[in-house]
């Protein structure tokens, strides 16, 4: 479907891509991996055609249509269910010709309407967007009237309903909850056609991917399988490459020592320049260089409290005036549990964090916390309110004033900030540096609670799993929410779940709640009722 060969692209005072080539499969999905800042992106553009290669080429057949998912839809007054079939363009001019076609025409038309199953199309539309998260009363609302991470979705949505030949997506389950990114990943199983996604997310790159494709040191090396198998085959590429280089080096150390001896000797003359000959010939083989991932520090609390740290009882918790948001909450929290929180988006998960977290307080009913409790609350909102001219040094000198400088420097190196990023301001830091730098600071008072509500969205996959690691170091109790499914796994003992307005323990581990939603989606009625709604318009415009 794609071919790359001789790829050179140098931007921005480096060199992005050196004579990197690879072909990859027809209709196959590809992960695209690789560590933040490698070039994952500027690859996407170079397909595009938004950036041109300084040399080589890109081949992609001709006739093929190529979609990215935008940052996210126009806020436009047309509704979310006509902005999703708009994006079969095809479908759309059909319906369009129809209006003011020959009557010779018509039957083409129609004609080709069957062949790509027009009719079909507000229920895959109805598909799509249930499993994503849209309910029906959605269908209705100007795409102005959806917040920006819903019109991420709806982006999302549009590219899966288009179904291009060649499909880019660049962090899909950023945007999404976990029970939308167990959706997307069944999804892309299924998906027909090729799809290379670029993904920190573990599951989903081992689940609906055939093969990765690896970025590094400007190459492009192809993997066969998901990313387990990656990490095993580069392992033992790794493993290999630095056996051959350690038998080169002796080889290359054992021709010297004889040259440097018998060179000068006539007798050894020819011997000695054969082995010069041979060591002129001996290819270098590069050296292996680990790649480092900085850890988390998580402390532990000096010393545990009486349990439990939180009991409530029929508790009611909301907003201002507005009805409660979440009711009847009746759960325990003890010293050492891993709470893994689960529901959609808008079910309630960010308030129960907030809750728990002191920030806002109960309506109605009993809740028991501990005086002494100190508590770590991670949020997206803390990255999107740093101050862009703020620094990483002035951000800790005032969480951590009482200790020198010297010792806030040694503790961001610690934390993967290098000298070079401590003064530089948050506008010119990565996401996931910004994430490293308040994950860790959240974490700072050996906090005997953490709450962490999506830590994962900017972080790459090696540093997720030395959060991972810090996080089954740490001591105290976790309450976690995550779209990271690898992640909620490994860290959670027990779930709860967000529903129907109440927080309750959900009886199961992650693969029954994935069947559960999975089965919801298909079995839901959003897909029948968009289609009998979508074709009911359509019958009054003929009408």
């Amino acid at each position: 479907m794609i071919k790359i060969d001789g790829l050179i692209f140098n931007a921005w005072g480096r060199r992005f891509f050196d004579r990197a080539s690879v072909t990859l499969p027809v209709n196959a999905k590809v992960g695209l991996v690789g560590r933040n800042g490698v070039g994952k992106s500027t690859l996407f553009k170079l397909i595009l055609g938004s950036l041109q290669a300084d040399s080589g080429e890109i081949v992609i057949p001709r006739a093929a249509r190529v979609a990215a998912v935008d940052q996210e839809h126009a806020a436009t007054p047309i509704s979310l269910l006509e902005t999703i079939l708009a994006a079969d363009t095809e479908r759309d001019a059909l319906n369009a010709e129809l209006e003011t076609a020959e009557p010779e025409r018509m039957g083409d038309i129609y004609g080709r309407l069957i062949e790509i199953d027009a009719d079909r199309a507000p229920a895959r539309a109805g598909e799509i967007l249930g499993g994503l998260g849209f309910s029906i009363e959605d269908l209705d609302r100007p795409m102005a009237e959806f917040s920006g991470g819903w019109r991420m979705r709806v982006a999302l949505a549009s590219a899966l309903f288009a179904q291009p030949d060649l499909l880019l997506l660049d962090e899909p389950t950023n945007y999404l909850d976990l029970e939308g990114a167990l959706w997307l990943e069944a999804r892309l199983q299924k998906y027909p056609y090729s799809a290379l996604i670029i993904s920190h997310d573990r599951e989903l790159l081992n689940n609906s991917v055939q093969n990765i494709l690896h970025v590094n040191e400007g190459k492009l090396d192809l993997y066969t399988g998901g990313y387990d198998d990656f990490e095993r085959q580069r392992a033992e590429k790794l493993r290999l490459q630095a056996s051959s280089r350690a038998k080169q080096e002796a080889e290359r150390a054992h021709l010297q020592s004889f040259v440097d001896r018998f060179r000068a000797k006539a007798s050894k003359a020819a011997q000695a320049q054969s082995r010069m000959k041979r060591l002129a010939k001996l290819e270098p083989i590069g050296e292996t260089i680990e790649e480092r991932v900085a850890p988390f520090m998580l402390p532990s609390p000096a010393r545990p409290l009486a349990p439990p740290l939180m009991r409530l009882e029929g508790v009611d918790v909301g907003y201002g005036e507005d009805p409660p948001i979440l009711k009847g909450l009746n759960l325990r929290l003890d010293i050492d549990d891993r709470i893994g929180l689960l529901g959609v988006n808008g079910a309630g998960k960010s308030t129960f964090a907030k809750m728990a977290a002191g920030a806002l307080a109960i309506r109605s009913g009993h809740m028991q916390r501990e005086g002494r409790i100190k508590v770590g609350w991670f949020h997206q909102h803390q990255i999107e309110a740093l101050d862009p001219d703020d620094t990483p040094l002035e951000i800790i000198s005032r969480t951590l004033p009482e200790i020198s400088e010297s010792a806030r420097r040694s503790r961001l190196a610690q934390w993967g900030l290098a000298r070079s990023k401590q003064e530089t301001t948050v506008f010119d830091l990565s996401g996931g540096e910004r994430a490293r730098l308040l994950l860790n600071l959240v974490a700072q008072a050996a906090p005997h609670l953490l709450i962490l509500d999506e830590p994962t969205n900017h972080l790459d996959i090696d540093s997720r799993r030395a959060l991972l690691d810090a996080l089954n170091e740490y001591e105290g109790a976790v309450i976690l929410i995550t779209h990271d499914r690898s992640l909620m796994e490994l860290v959670a003992d027990r779930l709860w779940l967000a529903a129907d307005g109440t927080v309750a323990p959900f009886d199961g581990d992650m693969d029954d709640y994935a069947k559960f939603v999975l089965e919801r989606a298909k079995g839901g009625a959003a897909p029948t009722q968009i289609a009998r709604e979508g074709n009911s318009k359509k019958k009054k415009k003929k009408g």
